[in-house]
């Protein structure tokens, strides 16, 4: 696809990310959608009223009534359209740094739409073919302030609010400015935890860290765990449809560590489990120990999202997916990535046990991980074709095993490393995993290496 990239359409506001782009995607989907109704919401970035407004202005020229709900959590807006079922826009770029904005399209499930209706709607915003109501019949607009409220108290009947209320909790939370901070801390807060924050305060310039939930953006987060003495930290990125952990000592918790902790609690023999071509070996010891089955796909909520629709249509069960960027699926909830919710689900593991504890079994693995930023097309082409021919030459010595459903993929046995571009931003990916880090670095540097060499 052209105008969707892995999690909708992003970009810098103001120049790859316009008004007038968003107004056009906007009306497309308005034109496609079978609905006389839509949501419209930001989160917390200094240009989401902007385009906020031109996308509530391409629904209404389109005849749908629009609600507005202002700032709100991705999966808190996920949670309004599947209870009015309605479909929704959404203002977004979630872990992208400040500048950048996006725009994500929510179907009357509540879940992000399939590849098949996403081609649907980009087919009328490249024509720019749209449906145009007349004078009488645009749309009206509604003010809408419940929906985050609404969302938690949904939360809040979803876990196992007993068992973690008994552990008498202290949660460290980090929110990064973003939409998270309008429900995290009343929701854990009303789990029956002690909850600190640091970050909490909304704000799309982002000033107290970047959005992203990676280990060089939590030291604050890591230094409130250890100062109050909590027992685990919790880091949301900035739309809050993903949760990273921060264990009782301040360190930083791998979020494949923390997937699959929690995906060993879920599965049983005979389940599913969808993760993406980047997946740790981690959850495929879990998926070997549980009798469990895993599916891989490109990387991206909308492909996993897919994938367990049609596993559920064939009758499977598939009780918990993602990656390991902390974007957890518990299907058996709802379809969505929900950040507040996953880190409920790890505190239910915290009842026992501490969060080191929790994890401990996973640690056995080291990652590594390199971006290459590009500037032009061709410098983005020159590193791909730098990616293809080191996979075919290290595949055709038979040193490893290839696989192409999203970038290479090379598997050595006992290590694994992943080159693939961005699907959000200009960057070129390079991902590895092995029993020692020195393995890890090795082979990230080795990929790194080739790739630099035909800029």
């Amino acid at each position: 696809m052209k105008v969707f990239g892995s999690s909708g359409a992003r970009g810098v506001a103001g120049t790859d990310l316009t008004p007038e782009f968003v107004l056009r995607v906007a009306s497309a989907a308005g034109t496609v959608w079978e609905a006389d109704r839509a949501a419209v919401a930001t989160d917390t970035r200094t240009t989401g009223q902007l385009f906020a407004d031109a996308s509530a202005a391409g629904l209404a020229s389109t005849g749908l009534d629009v609600d507005r709900l202002g700032e709100a959590p991705t999966p808190a807006v996920s949670h309004y359209c599947e209870r009015e079922s309605i479909p929704g826009v959404l203002l977004t770029a979630s872990h992208n740094p400040p500048e950048y904005n996006g725009v994500k399209l929510i179907g009357s499930d509540g879940v992000e739409l399939s590849v098949e209706v996403l081609e649907r709607i980009e087919q009328h915003v490249l024509a720019e073919e749209f449906s145009t109501a007349d004078w009488l019949s645009v749309g009206e607009t509604t003010r809408v302030d419940t929906a985050t409220d609404d969302y938690v108290d949904s939360l809040l009947a979803a876990v196992d609010r007993e068992a973690i209320a008994d552990a008498e909790l202290t949660v460290a939370l980090d929110p990064a400015h973003g939409a998270g901070a309008f429900a995290s801390p009343e929701f854990y807060r009303r789990l029956g935890c002690r909850v600190v924050t640091v970050n909490a305060q909304p704000d799309g310039r982002f000033p107290g860290r970047l959005p992203e939930p990676v280990p060089e953006n939590l030291d604050d987060l890591g230094r409130l765990v250890r100062s109050t003495d909590a027992d685990v930290g919790i880091a949301h990125d900035g739309d809050a449809d993903r949760s990273v952990f921060v264990d009782e000592t301040g360190r930083y918790i791998n979020g494949d560590a923390s997937l699959a902790a929690l995906a060993e609690a879920e599965l049983s023999a005979g389940d599913t489990t969808v993760a993406a071509v980047n997946v740790s070996q981690r959850l495929v010891d879990v998926c070997e120990r549980a009798g469990a089955e895993l599916e891989l796909t490109p990387i991206g909520a909308t492909h996993i999202i897919t994938r367990i629709k049609e596993l559920w249509a064939g009758g499977r069960s598939v009780p918990i997916a993602g990656e390991g960027n902390g974007g957890i699926f518990f299907p058996n909830h709802r379809l969505v990535r929900d950040g507040p919710y996953i880190g409920a689900k790890f505190l239910e593991l915290l009842a026992d046990r501490s969060a080191s504890e929790v994890v401990e079994p996973y640690q056995a693995y080291h990652n590594e991980r390199i971006n290459l930023t590009y500037d032009a097309e061709g410098e983005r082409q020159a590193l791909l074709e730098a990616a293809t021919e080191y996979a075919e030459s290290v595949g055709a010595a038979g040193e490893a095993e290839v696989t192409t459903i999203d970038g290479y993929r090379l598997d050595y046995g006992d290590a694994w490393v992943l080159v693939r571009p961005s699907g959000t931003e200009p960057k070129v990916r390079i991902a590895a995993e092995a029993t020692t880090p020195d393995r890890a670095t090795e082979l990230a540097e080795s990929v790194e290496a080739a790739l630099e060499a035909a800029r």
